[in-house]
């Protein structure tokens, strides 16, 4: 079996909200069960192109007029993520970069098929660990899986010694 095939990833119904702002409402918590019923997609291709990002909470920040804070700041015209460009070479393999106001295109990050250091399930890796990344952006690790067609929710984890360990949830939507 590939990392990217599971019983999940044929049961494709749309999970949780539809919309980035309601995502932004959901606790830490409540977008990690999110994810854990989530599907990896079925393949890279379906991230294809340049579609909108959104950070959706930070770790730490879950009472819930600090989460509405950080929703409203991550959703205001200034805030420099404005998402990631993904060119898919194959279903399995591929690279990306992120898009920002301030630096321009920045980070790359390598795209494959991997164990999620979330709950070991099927993911979409995003790999940092590049030569011409500087050492914090190599630190990071992201994964997405799919809540319904389009529509990608990840964990940003950082990279100890021992285990990644979550930071934030953000989405990715290409509708």
């Amino acid at each position: 079996m590939n990392l990217n095939e599971s019983t999940r990833a044929t049961d494709r119904r749309p999970l949780g909200p539809e919309h980035l702002d309601d995502l932004a409402r959901l606790s830490v918590a409540e977008l990690g069960a999110l994810y854990r019923d989530a599907p990896a997609p079925t393949s890279l291709e379906d991230l294809a192109g340049a579609p909108v990002g959104r950070m959706l909470t930070v770790r730490g920040i879950d009472r819930p007029r600090r989460r509405a804070g950080v929703a409203q700041l991550a959703r205001a015209g200034f805030f420099p993520w404005r998402g990631k460009s993904f060119e898919a070479f194959d279903h399995e393999r591929g690279e990306g970069i992120n898009r920002t106001t301030l630096l321009g295109e920045r980070f790359k990050f390598g795209l494959s098929f991997d164990r999620s250091a979330i709950d070991g399930g099927p993911c979409v890796l995003l790999d940092y660990d590049r030569s011409d990344n500087p050492w914090p952006i190599r630190q990071i690790r992201d994964e997405l899986r799919e809540l319904r067609p389009g529509l990608f929710l990840g964990p940003a984890l950082w990279k100890t010694k021992r285990d990644p360990v979550l930071v934030l949830w953000f989405a990715i939507d290409n509708r």
